[in-house]
């Protein structure tokens, strides 16, 4: 058996001059690396090594004023502009509830974290940027023309990891097992118990107790509460909600946080491969060439029913969450409700 060499920093540095222009990211997978170990290759050198100390970097955000928070997944970028603030630090999912950050934060998942500074011509851009154990991106905070400068420097000073300090590497992924497929019973009991909420915020737990994945569940529910909708649905979904300004609730998760976009959407374009929503504080990239799968979601509620549209890769993992906008007197408004019942039926 072939034992893989080990790059060292240097050979990272090397093949980063070599390729100047290739993005980091891109870089790194095809160096067959995790972006988290292609950061560390510049320790010293324009990125320092923090102290993941969630509980005393978060709060200290806020006094920095706007930043823009970025969260993504292998086909979808979330990017939110404004102020980190009302940080709660509880135990295992910390949240920001502020006006502009609408974050759940897994916190077994941010082991690593680092602050970059890239030097191009008179131009310094900074950012804060969080790995999970696997150097998987989680989170980035980017810091911003109009951000705190010198509360910026305070707190990266003040997490800096000590000289000598034990770090954890970077472990390799384990391989995924499979899931089994579904029993006749555990069926009949998911479709009464979805048909039983009365809070979706009991759903997704509901649907892991039962022993399904989410995409699992949503298949075999049948179209009373699930529908699969054109594969291209996401791009309509968008387009008609800039053009008819329904309010939106945008959900982009990775195993580390859930960033969350609530209000209207106004500058769709797409390039290539990617549709874009490029409003003054929202930003959303959506790879649509990795959606494998779209469906439309019902989910009961004391306030009526709750719609919704989730896209899968071809792996099973959702790559965009989108609910309407909804209140303690009404689940969904009913422009959002026509705009998904709307949507064309997949072509089975």
């Amino acid at each position: 058996m072939t034992i893989a060499t080990r790059l060292t920093p240097e050979d990272i540095k090397s093949a980063q001059a070599a390729e100047p222009k290739i993005r980091e990211r891109d870089l790194a997978n095809k160096l067959g690396i995790s972006e988290g170990e292609f950061t560390a290759a510049w320790d010293g050198d324009g990125v320092t090594r923090l102290m993941p100390e969630l509980d005393t970097i978060l709060p200290r955000l806020e006094a920095i004023g706007e930043l823009m928070a970025l969260s993504r997944n292998e086909h979808a970028v979330h990017e939110k502009i404004g102020v980190y603030d009302n940080y709660t630090p509880r135990e295992r999912v910390a949240m920001f509830l502020g006006k502009a950050m609408d974050l759940r934060i897994f916190r077994a998942h941010w082991v690593h974290a680092f602050a970059v500074e890239k030097v191009s011509g008179d131009t310094v851009r900074r950012s804060i940027q969080f790995f999970d154990a696997h150097g998987d991106a989680v989170h980035k905070i980017h810091f911003r023309q109009n951000s705190d400068l010198a509360a910026w420097q305070k707190l990266v000073d003040d997490v800096r990891m000590p000289a000598g300090a034990s770090v954890p590497g970077f472990a390799p992924h384990a391989e995924k097992a499979s899931m089994p497929e579904p029993t006749g019973d555990q069926i009949a009991e998911l479709r009464q118990r979805w048909a039983a909420i009365e809070d979706t915020h009991e759903f997704q737990g509901m649907i892991a107790r039962l022993g399904f994945k989410r995409l699992q569940a949503i298949r075999v529910m049948g179209e009373e509460f699930t529908w699969r909708v054109a594969d291209d649905a996401m791009e309509a979904v968008l387009n008609i909600a800039a053009n008819e300004q329904v309010p939106l609730m945008v959900f982009v998760r990775n195993p580390g946080i859930l960033q969350i976009h609530s209000g209207t959407v106004t500058n769709i374009k797409r390039t290539g491969d990617w549709l874009n929503v490029m409003d003054p504080d929202f930003h959303l990239h959506l790879r649509t060439a990795g959606i494998a799968e779209c469906w439309a979601i019902r989910r009961p509620s004391k306030e009526g029913d709750v719609l919704s549209v989730e896209a899968y890769d071809g792996e099973g993992n959702r790559i965009l969450l989108v609910n309407g906008i909804w209140s303690a007197e009404q689940a969904n408004r009913p422009d959002w409700q026509m705009l998904v019942r709307g949507l064309p039926r997949h072509a089975a």
